[in-house]
Formats: C-alpha cells, structure tokens, sequence
C-alpha cells in the first residue's frame, strides 16, 4: 500500500501546473495517502545557465522563501490529518558543487526531506537537459555520438552525485536514476547497462541512501516504465535499500500516477526526515 507520496512538485515550479498547493493536498486525502512530500526544483546554482529554450526548469531563487513559508504553513494547518513535509528536488550538475553546498548550508535547516537528481549533462563546455524532449535529446545524440555515450554519461554523472560532498544536507534519496531511458522507445540503447545499476545500487546501499521509485515514467508514451524498471528494484530490494514511492506530479491529479504498474512486492519507507 502507497501510504507517502514522496515526490510531489507544486505551482512554484514553472513547467508545471498552477494547481495551488491545497489542491494537491486534498487530492492526497482523496487517495488515502497519510503523506505527501513537496518537492520543487530548487533554485539552479548561481552561474548556471538553463539550457531548455524557456528557461523554466526550476523555481526562481526568488521565490524559494515563499515556498517554505506557505508549505510550512500549510503543515500546521492539516496537521493530524496528513503528514506533509517539506523539501526539494536538487539538481546534481557537474561543475557546480561547491554553489549546490551553499546552497544546501543555507535551506537545509527548514527542510524534512530532499531527492537529489541529475537532470543535465555536460559535454566539453555545455549543458544539455536529458528529459526536456525527444528533439533536445536528438541534439544529444549528435553531439554525445550516440545514445549509449548519453547513457554513459548520464550514469557517471549519477554516481558523481552519491559520491559528491554536498555537506551535512546533502539529500539521502537518488531520484530517478533510469531517467535516461525516458524516450527510450525512440531512441534505444544497444549496451544493457544493468551491471553499471548493481554498481550505482551497492554505493546507495553504502552511503546509507534511498532509492526514489517513480511511476512517472509510466506515464510518458517514449518510456511506459517506472524509473527505475523493476528487476533494477528487485536487485535494490535484496540490498534493503529503502524505496520511496514517488508519482513526480506536476498537477494535483498527477498524485498516485504509475502505483499500477511498480512491482507489486516492493515495500515503500516514509521519508527520513532530514532535521
């Protein structure tokens, strides 16, 4: 049984929808869920410039007050009849450390939970965003040299990401960590990567991390699986890595998306909160 939705984006993200936060929440209480995990795309570093055209991959720093004071608010006023949490999506991007640290130092403090992702790959001097769309990672393929150097580079970023020091708040859950396969079924790999996983796998097991089981990919017609597939969850459940169910909504009736399809014998942890 899902109890805790632990990847929820909001209005504050601006790829998303308006739905307010309250929507999100009682579309959580329809479900039954004891708890949601607010999740927005933290501020990009300082430096960084988001390479999708619209330039909306994650929430304005000028915003990110606003964000916890409304979710903080929002904790105590349903407090005892849902468990919601705050935290953040953070991107992992190379080259940019020490700015995530900071900040990191900075919000950690208010914050339950976080997933640590990897969304944008780097090639020689510039950034490419993975999932934006089947065209962008196109332009990938031209410029990687093909789909399983995107694959390689996708994987070595995420094992940069659980070796990184990130400082006391760094997030203890991997999101996502199949993303690359989102428009698989256009573009498909030629190398089975499984053994690179069981590897990423034994060093989440390692660090003492989570795992973020996300039915989001179900749901995307050029991917039509869980991130990640399930025999890559079998082998994180014979590690007793802790998985937490994530629907990664961008609206509030994306809660829940993809339960139907994760293995139906992964049992899922409510978050470890982080303070």
């Amino acid at each position: 049984m899902i109890i805790h939705d632990g990847h929820v984006h909001t209005p504050f993200c601006p790829h998303g929808s308006s739905d307010h936060l309250v929507s999100y929440i009682e579309r959580a209480l329809e479900l039954n869920l004891a708890g949601i995990t607010f999740t927005e795309h933290a501020p990009l570093p300082s430096g960084f410039s988001d390479p999708v055209p619209e330039k909306d991959s994650a929430m304005a720093l000028e915003h990110l007050t606003l964000y916890i004071n409304e979710v903080q608010h929002l904790k105590q006023k349903y407090k005892g009849k849902i468990n919601i949490l705050l935290g953040l999506e953070v991107d992992f991007i190379e080259g940019f450390e020490e700015q995530t640290r900071k900040m990191l130092d900075e919000v950690g403090p208010y914050l339950d939970d976080a997933i640590l992702s990897v969304h944008f790959l780097k090639y020689s001097n510039e950034y490419f965003c993975l999932d934006y769309s089947p065209e962008m990672f196109k332009e990938m393929v031209d410029v990687f040299g093909s789909i399983d150097a995107i694959y390689d580079a996708y994987f070595s970023t995420i094992n940069h990401s659980i070796e990184a020091n990130l400082g006391v708040y760094k997030p203890k859950r991997i999101g996502h960590i199949s993303l690359v396969k989102k428009f698989h079924k256009k573009f498909p790999n030629s190398i089975n990567y499984d053994a690179v996983l069981m590897e990423l796998l034994d060093k989440i097991k390692t660090k003492g991390m989570a795992l973020d089981y996300n039915g989001a990919g179900v749901m995307k017609p050029l991917c039509g699986e869980p991130y990640p597939p399930e025999n890559i969850i079998i082998a994180a459940m014979e590690r007793k890595i802790p998985l937490i169910y994530g629907s990664d909504a961008h609206s509030a009736k994306g809660l829940g998306q993809g339960i139907d399809k994760l293995y139906k014998k992964a049992e899922f942890n409510v978050p470890v909160q982080l303070t």
